[in-house]
């Protein structure tokens, strides 16, 4: 998404009086900002009501592209429909009316109670706190641009154009890295809040001062009127730059963390390109970029093959944010290059939005219904490579349309196939050998079966050739969320991150010496914790996603083969744990994660505060922090020397012959806690007690600290 805007031909029309200049100058920089920095804030708000997943803020996006372009809709409309003066009094009301939805903080009463279609609950949510505010907005720079023209006959407004663009990369590189550290998300909502109703105030003394004059128009200009080939590239570059920018962002955020600097770098690398490209000095070059998008473009096709998946964190981000940037150069270059005649700019404009539109709606709300993985990625790509023939064959002065260059467009139409032919045969390659692959708002579930050499069932310390040799396993993203052999003598054997060494299992046998056990679980996963159960034990799992009940349930055996009494709560752990009632556990385990990424409402101090409400006194929280890219032990131990307890690190390594992963767990409690279970003590260590800089609330978290 990019503050596009109404760029009119400048004229030789007289100067403008300075305050005049200075309203117009202050509302349109107000207004960018503001519009850009309102995205980042609002979905990390709303996060914590819908799981913390990555796809909340795809869908974010969605409502944003959705209310951008309403807002050049209706500043094309009505400066082409309407006198001057009703003009500026139909947006000065609207401008009144946004006021009443100030602050934009969402009500407690629009949380949701359960997972059900959390993509428009989300967009509801949004349009109810955010809707007008943000719709007013988008339509303030082009808006006021239209009226400063007409005044002026064109006078600066190129350089009110720059100053937009400007305004909104500001905001975006601002947030993560100056209000998101310092401020509150509450006093970020509120200072946001205060600075609106100025813009407001300043916009609608520009919309009440204006006067009517008919619009400059050049003696005997002639309209050229792009055909449909033309507006139909508007339409198809800008939904690929928009499906690109939303399947990267999501790519890259699903297996580290849905946090804002995840989502503000791809969104300031697409509003960079838009801003070089419409700068009009020439940085768009499409030899050089063609060359680039080529090496991006197969880079970040091979990047997502099976065999690539592991790639460090740092790594990947650098590829697909470099990729992103090098692809929305060549779609927003192209459209500069194709952009018509000033007349025919505010359907350009509102052309590219639906564009953009399209790309959003692609990936937000098709692709987790049509595919079965994250396969939007493979097809944007593919997409960006066909367009690139696309755009060649359209241009009869393209550089390889020339006689002397017909090697050079049969190389580039045979790479584009390669790249199309290579996306989907990585597709195909993710899905071969899988039991069952059901996608859905919270991610990805594969259930495999396989035979490996190192996981294999023995008995008396010996291969027992008799016994089914096959395990099935579950993945979510690109990690593997549970693990059960299938023969009948040792599926219900505690496997993956919970064997018997692990800090689960550790916590779970010392307090079973006690007596019988209430227990909690955060996540389900496949059920394997209720290995542990026996006869009079209760045990609960807090899971947010139907799906993985459904695949527990129907593919895996551990919650029917479990003695213990076994109930799952459907919905968000935190808003599901602070509506209930004390539930005095014994245990409580907090093994919630979307492939590898964390949902950071689940570690803050507000969540230790709840779930030691939920405990016995003497009660145990055991923590799951495995993680590839994250040390989340000292974001534990922050929390849990703030509250007065204990914390005891528990690692636990490979032992595949059973079926066990490396893990680590925190195990914290009070004193009490860990008097008369000394092997708690004995299997770890003491976590090392962190600085207050690693302790995460549900107003202030930052992952930079804990980058391993």
């Amino acid at each position: 998404m990019a503050a596009k805007t109404l760029v009119v031909e400048d004229g030789a029309g007289a100067s403008p009086r300075a305050g005049f200049k200075v309203l117009h100058t202050l509302a349109i920089f107000l207004s960018a900002f503001l519009l850009f920095q309102v995205e980042p804030l609002i979905a990390k708000v709303i996060l914590p009501w819908f799981g913390g997943v990555a796809a909340v803020w795809t869908v974010c996006l969605l409502f944003f592209q959705v209310a951008l372009l309403l807002g050049y809709l209706y500043a094309h409309l009505l400066t082409r429909s309407l006198g001057r003066r009703v003009q500026g009094w139909l947006h000065a009301g609207l401008l009144a009316a946004s006021l009443l939805t100030l602050p934009i903080l969402p009500r407690e009463a629009w949380r949701p109670l359960g997972p059900e279609q959390p993509a428009l609950h989300i967009l509801v949510v949004l349009g109810l706190t955010v809707g007008l505010p943000f719709f007013l907005l988008s339509s303030t720079t082009p808006l006021l641009q239209a009226w400063f023209a007409r005044e002026k006959e064109g006078a600066g407004v190129y350089r009110l154009y720059a100053l937009s663009n400007a305004a909104s990369l500001l905001a975006l590189l601002s947030y993560p890295t100056f209000f998101e550290p310092l401020l509150t998300t509450m006093r970020q909502a509120w200072m946001w809040s205060w600075a609106y109703a100025g813009a407001a105030g300043i916009c609608g003394v520009i919309a009440l001062r204006g006067r009517e004059n008919a619009e400059h128009k050049r003696a005997g200009e002639e309209v050229v009127r792009p055909d449909w080939k033309t507006k139909t590239l508007w339409i198809a570059l800008s939904a690929c730059s928009s499906g690109l920018l939303l399947a990267i962002t999501n790519h890259i955020s699903q297996n580290i963390a849905a946090v804002p600097l995840l989502w503000v770098i791809p969104l300031s690398l697409y509003l960079l390109s838009f801003i070089l490209c419409f700068d009009g000095r020439g940085w768009y070059r499409r030899t050089f970029f063609l060359r680039l998008l080529g090496v991006a473009v197969g880079g970040m096709a091979y990047a997502l093959s099976p065999e690539l998946a592991a790639l460090p964190f740092w790594l990947a981000i650098g590829l697909f944010c470099a990729g992103l940037f090098v692809c929305c150069m060549f779609c927003h270059g192209e459209l500069a290059r194709l952009k018509p005649e000033p007349a025919q700019l505010t359907t350009f404009y509102f052309l590219c939005s639906l564009g953009s539109l399209a790309g959003a709606v692609f990936v937000a709300l098709v692709a987790p219904r049509i595919f079965s993985g994250y396969y939007e990625l493979h097809a944007a790509l593919a997409a960006c490579a066909v367009l690139v023939i696309a755009v060649h064959r359209q241009d009869a002065a393209s550089p390889l349309r020339a006689a002397n260059s017909k090697p050079a467009w049969v190389i580039v139409n045979a790479l584009a196939a390669v790249v199309v032919v290579s996306l989907i045969v990585t597709a195909r390659t993710q899905v071969a050998g899988t039991k069952r692959m059901v996608r859905n708002f919270y991610g990805v579930l594969k259930v495999t079966e396989e035979v490996t050499p190192s996981v294999a069932v023995m008995k008396d310390g010996a291969r027992a050739s008799n016994e089914d040799l096959r395990v099935r396993r579950l993945t979510n993203g690109t990690i593997s969320h549970g693990l059960e052999f299938l023969s009948t003598a040792r599926r219900d054997q505690p496997t993956s991150y919970y064997g018997e060494n692990s800090g689960i299992g550790v916590a779970l046998k010392a307090k079973a010496e006690h007596g019988a056990l209430r227990v909690g679980v955060i996540g389900l996963g496949v059920g394997t914790i209720a290995a542990y159960g026996h006869a009079g034990d209760k045990y609960t799992f807090y899971e947010i996603n139907p799906l993985d009940v459904r695949i527990a349930r129907e593919e895996f055996s551990f919650l029917q083969d479990t003695k213990a009494e076994v109930g799952i709560e459907l919905g968000d752990a935190r808003l599901t744990l602070e509506r209930e009632p004390a539930q005095r556990f014994d245990v409580l385990a907090v093994d919630a994660f979307s492939s590898d990424a964390i949902p950071v409402h689940l570690l803050t101090l507000e969540a230790f505060e709840l779930y030691f409400r939920q405990l016995k006194a003497e009660g145990v929280l055991a923590v799951h922090i495995s993680n590839q890219h994250l040390n989340l032990e000292p974001v534990v131990a922050a929390a849990a020397e703030r509250l007065g307890k204990e914390a005891v690190t528990v690692r636990n390594e490979n032992h595949y012959a059973q079926g066990v992963f490396k893990a680590t767990w925190v195990l914290v409690g009070s004193r009490e806690a860990f008097l008369g279970a000394p092997e708690m003590e004995k299997a770890g260590e003491r976590a090392a007690m962190s600085s207050a800089k690693k302790l995460w609330t549900d107003a202030h978290s930052s992952v930079f600290a804990v980058l391993k």
